[in-house]
């Protein structure tokens, strides 16, 4: 494993200090386990550095010539994709996360390095931006630093970074509109290029319905929406989507979690220190005592209900309330895989460290030290945080998060996420609307509908969803009169709870 490059000056080692992180926490994403995790974070930040040392870019706003090549994270997390696509391609793949060795042999994959024009449009628009306006869109959109930090690292007035911010989304989104428009695609495409950049510049513009049904049925014009349309919030997922590819909303999630403990760490100034590693270390404390604390106070008032139950047929005597409290109490920290059983209705946590985990749940990856819950079938540690409303019942072994991204006068996208307490071979999960909408497009799952019933189903290369772990996917949809969030989720025919 070579060694991590040597700063040459005081403004490479603060972009060090800046990029490593990001490039760890995406790495960590890719692989099995922390320490090949690391192996692929030192590998693939050696490559990027040494590109980037060679193509000489600096970060200087103004007229000039654009830069070629994408900002310093975005640069150096496509090096971490690479490295990983070399690993899988020397027979090394059996370090590589099994989804994202799955979609490295897929032609999602191949998106991103084949033809220039059938790449991806984000990440089409960012490259073709110069490098500081590039710098500051990801900076703030995706890794989500505070504007004044931002101001600070790209030399910019903190009174006017967020007009300048502006002006840069709408830079990106003209960029995006000519990388769409030179875009390969068939006549009827074609015929929608002008009316789909109308309707997505005003929140208020009306969709018409023939519009909002082609986005429901093509990707390449829906992905070409997400950039355009700067309002809603989905311009960060569409970002990350578009530049990273495997993994995207999974990174985006980990470094909106991390900009969040690090803002709540509660001493001035400290988001914007370098080698925030240790702070982020000491909000995770601050929240593992707070779970604990919870814990106990959830141990006492299970003990005297169980203590008060009849005792019977129960099933597996080692189901007791504090062991479910125990499972509950901090839904950010990992925990010992439970052996699996076919007729419990939870999981049964260990009593002991010492328990080896079941060979279908050692499928997850418990020991990662990075707990952040993480979409598209990952398998960061991930709980319930809450008990069973009543002693009697089961606690159910999912927990649902549905995020409306965007809405427009007849269409909507939405994201779904499924954290699961058992191990997966397959899933299939259903929910109901309240007003009648209908899915169009769906990606990373299979879509079937039944009137107000939907159920997705697994794709090939995501079946798989460790212990303690999440499955993700995203759709399109239409609407009338209402869009209410839907309601009985269920994962395998089982209930789920819902955030």
């Amino acid at each position: 494993m070579p060694d991590l490059p040597t700063p040459q000056d005081a403004t490479e080692a603060a972009l060090f200090s800046e990029c490593w992180d990001a490039v760890l926490s995406y790495a960590d994403l890719c692989t099995s386990g922390s320490l090949t995790g690391h192996e692929l974070a030192t590998e693939a930040f050696t490559l990027g550095m040494r590109e980037v040392r060679a193509a000489g870019t600096v970060p200087v706003r103004g007229p000039g010539r654009r830069a070629a090549r994408l900002p310093m994270i975005p640069e150096l997390l496509t090096a971490v994709r690479n490295t990983a696509a070399g690993w899988e391609a020397d027979g090394a793949g059996h370090k590589l996360d099994p989804d994202l060795r799955l979609w490295l042999n897929s032609g999602q994959a191949a998106r991103y390095t084949g033809p220039p024009l059938q790449r991806p449009v984000a990440l089409r628009g960012l490259r073709d931006m110069q490098d500081a306006d590039a710098s500051l869109l990801w900076l703030a959109e995706v890794e989500a630093l505070p504007l004044p930090t931002v101001a600070r690292r790209l030399g910019l007035d903190p009174a006017t970074i967020a007009e300048e911010l502006d002006q840069v989304r709408g830079l990106f989104r003209d960029r995006c509109h000519r990388a769409h428009v030179d875009t390969p695609m068939d006549a009827q495409c074609r015929s929608y290029a002008r009316l789909l950049d109308a309707v997505t510049r005003s929140p208020a513009a009306d969709t018409p319905g023939d519009l909002s049904r082609h986005l429901a049925t093509c990707v390449q014009c829906a992905e070409a929406a997400a950039c355009l349309r700067l309002h809603g919030g989905g311009l960060p997922a569409a970002l990350t989507g578009g530049v990273v590819g495997w993994g995207g909303l999974a990174y985006l999630e980990r470094r909106r979690r991390a900009a969040e403990v690090r803002l709540g760490v509660g001493r001035p100034g400290a988001a914007e220190a370098d080698g925030d590693e240790p702070k982020e270390k000491e909000g995770r404390s601050r929240v593992l005592r707070n779970g604990l604390l919870a814990a106990a106070v959830l141990l006492s008032v299970l003990a005297l209900g169980v203590s008060m139950m009849p005792f019977g047929d129960s099933g597996e005597s080692g189901d007791s309330g504090d062991d479910k409290a125990v499972a509950a109490s901090d839904d950010r920290q990992p925990v010992v895989d439970p052996a699996a059983s076919g007729t419990a209705a939870a999981p049964t946590p260990s009593r002991t460290p010492s328990t080896t985990p079941s060979p279908t749940a050692s499928k997850g990856k418990p020991d990662r030290k990075n707990p952040d819950p993480e979409p598209q079938g990952t398998s960061a540690a991930t709980t319930g945080s809450g008990g069973p409303s009543r002693t009697s019942d089961p606690a159910p072994t999912c927990r649902v998060d549905y995020n409306l991204d965007s809405q427009w006068t007849d269409g909507f996208q939405a994201t779904i996420t499924v954290a699961t307490d058992k191990a997966l071979s397959g899933w299939q999960v259903a929910w109901s609307f309240r007003d009648g909408q209908q899915v169009g497009q769906m990606w990373d799952a299979t879509v079937d509908q039944n009137g107000s019933r939907v159920t997705a189903g697994a794709a090939d290369y995501n079946k798989s969803v460790g212990a303690h772990g999440t499955l993700t996917f995203g759709f399109l949809g239409s609407w009338q009169g209402k869009n209410r969030v839907p309601y009985a989720f269920t994962l395998n025919g089982a209930a789920c709870a819902t955030s």
